[in-house]
């Protein structure tokens, strides 16, 4: 829905599409000059950091698991390792492997429901999945057999597809015999196959000419792409631990939205996709990184448009991973590692396909969690998205107010904004009279 007045435009969408979550758009300008910028979050919060108040230290990864029905993992593997950190415990060697195996699962379906049925039909000028299909449909057909081979991982790892079941604080509660993990390879191979095609056919699409100046910021481990932990760095020269995140990060709650905003030392800055690749392409597989190269991407991504083809490029990317990991895999002696409660702090900051999601949790001496933080990372990429709201507009100002408003929803689902996962806290004010 679109107003024009004679000294100014408004433009407002009132319920976004092909977005996870409720959520809205108002922009205002004024004899020419862009005035107001918001993207409004309006679905109603719902307090997960309250609900772990009081509860053991081992329900973490099950709780905040419901955050999210589509990535239920990224959730349960920030907490488990935030966890795990304050009771002194690493997770390493054929238990990492596996779970570096499920969260290739939830990158390969996350990253390829938006490449495919939220993301790629605006390269059409289509309005869903569905006119993609019947103008594409071997296309569309091959996003969800890609999408089938994520879900399948998840479920064989995790004991079901949505919100799994078999992840706990210290490891699993089953794990599989290299035997069964080598039935994958089969699925995941062809999976690859799909995955490299997937880069081919978005690498074509023809991308508005855009760029930004953004700040980076992502999880850097240390010989590898970026998964479970590391150090926390910036295109700006942050390097930092997991523990100084919020040392450095801080949140705060606007009037237009349910989702706090998050600043990196009082400035916007972006996680995810573009942040990742940009700040770790020299870590990505041979085959992923050949893709890459081919694609047209260098050593850097500032066009947000071609944001779907870094997502791509991560899918092809965590099929390799994921055969890797089950190649050098062997079963451990134990499903899960001890973890003893005790008194203290841990942090864990992992990589969500939609970017970086750092948990950190208080624990009293008998694992009672005392308080818990979580920014997720549309939190995080909220203000950095009405910037990038706010500069499209000026540029496009010549647009009528229909292009001018299908430019803007697209460069919001530019950054795969996960709503839901974002609605989690608000701040509330009590007022006596």
């Amino acid at each position: 829905m679109t107003h024009r007045a004679p000294a100014g435009r408004t433009l407002k969408v009132d319920s976004l599409a092909r977005v996870e979550g409720e959520g809205a758009l108002y922009i205002e300008t004024v004899h020419g000059q862009v005035a107001d910028v918001q993207l409004r979050i309006y679905e109603p919060p719902r307090f997960f950091e309250a609900f772990l108040r009081g509860r053991s230290y081992l329900e973490p990864p099950d709780i905040t698991a419901r955050i999210c029905g589509i990535c239920p993992v990224a959730y349960q593997m920030s907490a488990c390792r935030a966890i795990e950190d304050a009771c002194g415990v690493v997770v390493d060697g054929p238990l990492e492997l596996l779970r570096r195996i499920l969260y290739a699962g939830e990158w390969i379906e996350s990253h390829t429901l938006h490449i495919y049925l939220l993301h790629a039909p605006d390269f059409f000028g289509l309005d869903s999945a569905v006119q993609l299909a019947e103008r594409d449909r071997p296309s569309v057909e091959r996003g969800l057999r890609l999408k089938k081979a994520g879900n399948q991982l998840i479920e064989f790892i995790g004991g079901r597809a949505i919100h799994p079941v078999n992840v706990r604080v210290g490891g699993f509660h089953r794990v599989p015999t290299s035997r069964e993990l080598q039935r994958l390879r089969p699925g995941l191979e062809r999976a690859r196959d799909d995955a490299l095609a997937t880069v081919e056919w978005v690498a074509g699409f023809e991308f508005p000419d855009a760029g930004h100046d953004y700040t980076f910021v992502s999880v850097r481990e240390h010989d590898r792409y970026p998964v479970l932990g590391g150090r926390v760095v910036s295109n700006r020269g942050l390097d930092i631990s997991e523990a100084e995140f919020l040392d450095r990060v801080t949140e705060e709650q606007v009037e237009h939205s349910n989702a706090l905003h998050a600043t990196l030392d009082g400035d916007h800055y972006l996680c995810g996709a573009l942040a990742r690749y940009s700040l770790n392409h020299d870590r990505l597989r041979p085959a992923a990184s050949d893709a890459a190269r081919r694609a047209g991407l260098g050593a850097t991504c500032t066009n947000p448009f071609r944001s779907i083809v870094v997502r791509a490029v991560e899918v092809l990317h965590a099929c390799e991973e994921a055969l890797a990991a089950i190649d050098a895999y062997e079963e451990p002696d134990t499903p899960a590692l001890p973890v003893e409660p005790r008194a203290g702090v841990g942090h864990a900051a992992t990589e969500a396909p939609r970017g970086l999601l750092y948990h950190r949790y208080v624990l009293e001496e008998d694992g009672t969690i005392a308080d818990a933080v979580i920014v997720p990372p549309t939190s995080q990429n909220q203000p950095t998205i009405e910037h990038d709201l706010w500069h499209l507009v000026e540029d496009n100002l010549a647009l009528d107010d229909e292009a001018l408003t299908r430019r803007c929803e697209m460069a919001i689902r530019n950054h795969d904004p996960c709503i839901s996962c974002a609605t989690h806290f608000l701040e509330l004010e009590r007022v006596d009279r």
